[in-house]
């Protein structure tokens, strides 16, 4: 599946999500939500401290395993699969921005870009390298392609971390607090950045506590204790569920 296999239609859904940390006194994250996402859309995902974004998030993403309801990428149920058709689904379609870059400090730049390229094994070599020059490229990141994360700025780093999200040609990116640790400027430059890959066909959904970056996205979904209790469009009155 490549970002342009879906053209029409939910490129994925949550249905009836939930996720509850067991314990002597279980812990809701999320609970009972559905939802779905369509190609070319960026939507955000806002609400207080411990609402259950970074959670809900994750789950999208197939990076933690409901303890209820399902997830379909593309239509197709994912609660049936094992670790490694995981993993490799999440390469595959996903890519991943989170507020700590997580940039290998001992690889380049060029060299971290690849990296999921190498995981996913579709482009060996020169194509490889190509692709991730072609990424930094609109990025503006190309002269930096062979320094160091420890060389850059929080923003050049920030945008690293997009260009391997895109390494593969996900359908999705999903974006946790990817300007947290930025200010206003760098912050600002992120989001555009986002909106443009909605632009491109992508289906974007990004966390954040940012009130006007939150105003660039088309749709807002906020959360309150694991909940949705408002989903609509951004600048319109919001539907509550």
């Amino acid at each position: 599946m490549t970002a342009h296999d879906v053209m029409d239609g939910e490129v994925l859904r949550a249905e009836g999500l939930g996720r509850v940390l067991q314990g002597a006194v279980p812990v809701t994250l999320v609970s009972g939500v559905t939802l779905g996402f369509r190609p070319a859309s960026f939507s955000v995902i806002t609400g207080p401290s411990g609402s259950g974004k970074s959670s809900l998030l994750y789950l999208l993403g197939l990076l933690d395993v409901p303890s209820s309801g399902e997830v379909l990428v593309g239509g197709a149920a994912t609660s049936g699969l094992d670790d490694a058709a995981r993993t490799r689904l999440r390469l595959a379609v996903f890519g991943f921005v989170f507020q700590f870059h997580f940039l290998l400090p001992e690889f380049s730049v060029l060299d971290n870009v690849m990296l999921p390229m190498r995981q996913l094994g579709r482009l060996k070599g020169v194509a490889m390298r190509a692709r991730a020059m072609a990424l930094l490229d609109s990025l503006g990141m190309a002269d930096q392609a062979l320094k160091k994360p420890d060389a850059l700025s929080g923003g050049q780093r920030q945008r690293t971390a997009v260009a391997r999200a895109l390494a593969n040609d996900p359908q999705v990116v999903l974006a946790d607090e990817p300007t947290g640790s930025l200010d206003t400027r760098n912050a600002a430059a992120v989001f555009a950045v986002l909106a443009g890959l909605a632009g491109e066909g992508r289906t974007v959904i990004a966390v954040t506590h940012d009130e006007g970056l939150a105003a660039m996205a088309q749709r807002r979904i906020h959360l309150v204790d694991g909940r949705v209790v408002r989903d609509g469009p951004v600048g319109n009155a919001a539907v509550r569920r």
